[in-house]
């Protein structure tokens, strides 16, 4: 598995948000972009990482920053996710898992003894002119927005 460094050119990608409607890495040019993938929407702990984002949007937005998120679930799937627990930020669908191979947060993984091919849950702290300013793989789902945070204090 690749993984990116600070000072990275962060991966473009085009894709599909949870209201159908086209979200572009370019479309963040100017700000710092959290973006974090995440295995399974509605999910204990994928559910649980997406609200800790959703709670921090003012601290966040406060440090000219945007959130975003990206699984391989569908745009309808990713609706309901948003819906039930009322987020408030992008929810994208990589169902090819081509983003996610390019950021390094997909690979093998092991449950149960058994190996197999997954989301690596991953977090990244992106500048204004699309540069990594830190990577973090294997996140906990608790340790996003805190990561985050002691980054930029």
């Amino acid at each position: 598995m690749a993984t990116l460094e600070p000072g990275s050119k962060a991966p473009v990608f085009t894709l599909m948000n949870q209201d159908g409607e086209k979200v572009r890495l370019a479309d963040f040019k100017g700000k710092k972009l959290l973006l974090f993938f995440y295995p399974k929407a509605n999910t204990p702990g994928c559910t649980k990482q997406a609200c800790s984002v959703s709670n921090s949007l003012k601290s966040l937005k406060r440090l000219d920053v945007a959130a975003v998120g990206i699984s391989p679930d569908l745009p309808d799937k990713q609706m309901k996710f948003d819906l039930k627990h009322k987020l408030g930020f992008p929810l994208l669908s990589d169902a090819d898992n081509k983003v996610a191979r390019a950021y390094g947060a997909w690979g093998e993984k092991s449950m149960y003894g058994k190996k197999y091919e997954g989301i690596i849950r991953s977090s990244f702290l992106i500048d204004e002119k699309a540069k990594i300013i830190q990577a973090w793989y294997k996140v906990k789902p608790d340790d996003t927005v805190p990561l985050v945070l002691e980054s930029l204090s």
